[in-house]
């Protein structure tokens, strides 16, 4: 992480570029970063053809999540978020179900699986409720992706749950250089399409406006994009 990179020009080592054909438009281009750790995420997590995958908050990442889960051949992906907005986005982006948190998510799970609960449950909120929510969700012997980026050092979690199902934590970070190659062949073969999140475009002479925006909480924003 460095600072300095609103600007036209940045300097990089060549090892951190990657090209982009004409098929990918510039203003979709900053997602592919955030794209690659949630492959990086579900390549960690082998998540395979066939299984059931549950993605809890529909935040840019976790409508990502939702994409890639498909494209990587899971059988049923479902969406749980509070918010209809992003609900309907996750439904058109490609989610076999969307529902909200709490009994309807429990419920949708199992009767997908057949009472057994998901393969892999993936957390994109951050909050150590919606993780205990996750090990409420996973089958015996499940996965669970603690996507979100946790600022608490301590609180609670039904830790009997998690020892009695086995379940595997998989954590991940940031990405690999071959990441980024299969994240723009993703969104070059329309696997992935990365259009409907920039909600928001700001010039960069409007830069402050652009900032001030992402402070003030929308059910309906999802990226903020500067043009040069």
């Amino acid at each position: 992480d460095v600072d300095g990179l609103f600007s036209e020009y940045v300097v990089v080592p060549a090892s951190n570029v990657f090209l982009l054909g004409d098929k990918i438009n510039l203003k979709m281009a900053p997602l592919i970063q955030v794209m690659t750790t949630v492959l990086h995420s579900q390549n960690k997590a082998n998540i395979t053809s066939g299984e059931v995958v549950v993605v809890l908050g529909l935040g840019v990442t976790g409508l990502l999540q939702i994409q890639v889960a498909k494209a990587l051949g899971a059988k049923v992906v479902i969406g749980v978020s509070r918010n209809p907005f992003k609900r309907e986005l996750a439904e058109n982006m490609g989610a076999d179900f969307v529902v909200d948190h709490g009994i309807e998510a429990k419920k949708k799970a199992l009767d997908v699986t057949g009472g057994r609960g998901a393969d892999v449950v993936i957390e994109s909120v951050g909050y150590l409720s919606v993780l205990a929510e996750a090990i409420d969700l996973s089958r015996i012997g499940g996965r669970i992706i603690p996507f979100g980026i946790y600022a608490t050092m301590e609180g609670k979690l039904p830790f009997y749950e998690f020892y009695f199902k086995e379940l595997n934590i998989i954590n991940a970070r940031a990405a690999l250089p071959n990441e980024f190659t299969e994240c723009i062949e993703m969104v070059e073969e329309n696997k992935v399409n990365l259009s409907p999140f920039i909600t928001h475009t700001y010039k960069i002479s409007e830069l402050s406006q652009a900032i001030l925006h992402l402070d003030n909480p929308s059910d309906k924003r999802l990226k903020v994009i500067l043009e040069v």
